[in-house]
């Protein structure tokens, strides 16, 4: 019988994961089927391009992975039996259940509200495809004058607050953060986002501790309010609650805590890759939610996968990053040099051609997945002795 592996989640660390893994095996041992709700691939990256009135392409993931041996199934993951090994799908044919021998979990992340009043009911956000587009609907409605409020200082808040200014300078945009906007950032890179809300005419509240958000505005902790007539929320992400309520050792957050080959700890024929994952990098800093992190997860999760089912020497390298990049608009851009671990250096690059760059990157990150077979060796390794997998798949 085939080896059969269930990769849950297409988003950057599944769709690559699981072409990856079509490239390292041999077909006519293993069994790659991929699992996802929405039947193309969702540049996560540009959903505040996407909210802002852009138009993004559209990439069918059984376009994607035709002639790769990847069985696409479009389905919601409604539940994880990592005991029985078997997954609880809800798709095109109604209620179905599927059994895995190795599963690789990438269901990513969606919005976290942090258990603030009125933000399911009053706040739009870009965590998917959909949310982006009911944001987008919602700008499209306002009228000249009105004025929208992005919550949260973070990579999100930012590229969100300047793609819409830069989208609607008819209208007006303000920021607020707990703490301070991009203040993470090295000193060069916060002045040039401060010249970026200048000239967006971005209006920043820092220090706003937002305890509620209403159909006019926000509340912040002092008792003060911040009129707007919408309120993006961008304060923050969280893991869908499917692993928690499983067996599997989770981190406080619910992420799947993971081995330095994005092995459970607690489970060793599950892989967690991405957002869902609680991985430690360089240095032993847990890793951060994201593309750039995302990506080199999936690389070694299905090179240390594919090495163990075919006997061979299972790669270990902590994921180290090198930079980190924000976009400020369609023509400007933060390009900041970080450490391995993830600390800000002097080095930025800005403007257009820090533009370019990040739009070069996103770019890359969505032709790797259109092109799932083209970025490793084109040898297919064969499955070792079954005696062998199986005491590599099950050994912790």
């Amino acid at each position: 019988m085939k080896h059969r592996i269930v990769v849950l989640g297409a988003g950057y660390a599944g769709a690559i994961a699981a072409g990856r893994l079509a490239k390292r095996l041999h077909r006519d041992d293993i069994e790659i089927t991929l699992v996802n709700a929405d039947p193309e691939f969702v540049e996560r990256v540009r959903m505040h391009q996407l909210a802002s009135g852009q138009e993004l392409p559209h990439r069918s993931l059984r376009a994607v992975y035709a002639g790769t041996g990847v069985q696409v199934r479009p389905a919601r993951v409604a539940a994880v039996d990592v005991d029985g090994k078997s997954v609880d799908l809800t798709g095109e044919h109604g209620a179905e259940t599927i059994g895995y021998d190795t599963l690789v979990y990438a269901l990513g992340s969606t919005v976290a509200d942090y258990g603030v009043p009125g933000v399911a009911e009053n706040a739009y956000n870009v965590a998917g495809k959909q949310a982006a587009l009911r944001l987008r609907a919602r700008l499209n409605e306002l009228t000249t004058g009105a004025t929208v409020l992005v919550v949260g200082g973070g990579l999100t808040g930012i590229e969100a607050a300047t793609e819409i200014a830069e989208a609607r300078p008819d209208i007006e945009v303000a920021i607020a953060a707990r703490g301070g906007v991009g203040d993470w950032l090295s000193d060069k890179a916060q002045r040039h986002l401060r010249g970026a809300f200048d000239r967006l005419g971005i209006a920043v509240h820092e220090h706003a501790d937002i305890t509620r958000v209403e159909a006019n505005g926000v509340v912040t902790g002092a008792g003060g309010e911040i009129p707007a007539q919408m309120t993006v929320w961008t304060a923050g992400f969280t893991v869908h609650p499917i692993a928690a309520a499983t067996t599997l050792e989770v981190s406080d957050t619910g992420r799947i805590v993971v081995d330095g080959t994005l092995r459970s700890v607690s489970h060793p024929d599950v892989y967690a890759v991405g957002d869902a994952a609680f991985a430690a990098g360089v240095g032993g800093k847990p890793l951060r939610m994201g593309c750039a992190t995302a990506t080199p997860m999936a690389w070694l999760a299905a090179d240390a996968l594919a090495a163990r089912l075919t006997g061979r020497k299972v790669p270990e390298t902590p994921i180290g990053y090198a930079s980190q990049c924000i976009s400020l608009g369609r023509r400007d851009a933060i390009l900041q040099k970080v450490t391995p671990d993830d600390q800000p250096t002097s080095t930025v690059i800005t403007g257009r051609t820090a533009a370019r760059i990040k739009e070069l990157i996103c770019a890359s990150a969505a032709w790797s997945v259109s092109h799932p077979t083209l970025l490793v060796p084109s040898r297919r390794h064969r499955l070792a002795a079954t005696s062998e997998v199986e005491t590599h798949l099950v050994t912790p």
